[in-house]
């Protein structure tokens, strides 16, 4: 996944960082994780249990929040950061990401890794690779500074977007 300049982040992204500092941040540890076949299996784990236990919900006013017991896009991809933080991921490899799918804004969690960049998503059980998702990607947390976006490769540049789930 080919970054090309800044990006604005999500409108909900600033105050979501307010209140979870240490989930917005892309800085310590490795940028890209030397995958294994114990951690490909952990991802794996994280990404279905995060499926199973929250019930999905979007929310009207676009709030990012680590659920509790329902959410929608951003939210379960808030909780697999937080999840795979816990169990020693670089923070620096874990990077909100938001694409366009089916005219929506989509929020998922892209992990860098040593096999490519890995996408862990709500709508599906499956980790894959970012290319072998349907998706439209525009922007990224950065590397090393999590409060900044990244453009996504050939995305044209957006001022502002809402990102639902």
């Amino acid at each position: 996944m080919e970054t090309k300049g800044k990006a604005f982040a999500p409108p909900a992204f600033a105050s979501f960082c307010g209140r979870e500092p240490g989930l917005c941040s892309t800085s310590g540890g490795s940028k890209v994780v030397a995958l294994h076949a114990d951690l490909k299996s952990e991802l794996k784990q994280v990404n279905r249990a995060v499926n199973s236990r929250i019930k999905e919900r979007n929310d009207t006013g676009d709030d990012w929040r680590v659920p509790v017991s329902s959410g929608d896009c951003e939210d379960f991809a808030i909780l697999k950061k937080r999840e795979l933080l816990k169990r020693g991921w670089p923070a620096s490899a874990l990077l909100l990401t938001v694409a366009r799918y089916r005219g929506q804004g989509h929020t998922v969690l892209t992990v860098r890794t040593s096999e490519g960049d890995l996408i862990l998503d709500n709508l599906t059980s499956s980790v894959r690779d970012w290319s072998s998702t349907p998706y439209s990607y525009f922007a990224r947390q950065a590397q090393g500074n999590g409060r900044s976006w990244e453009r996504i490769g050939t995305a044209k540049p957006i001022l502002s977007t809402a990102v639902g789930g």
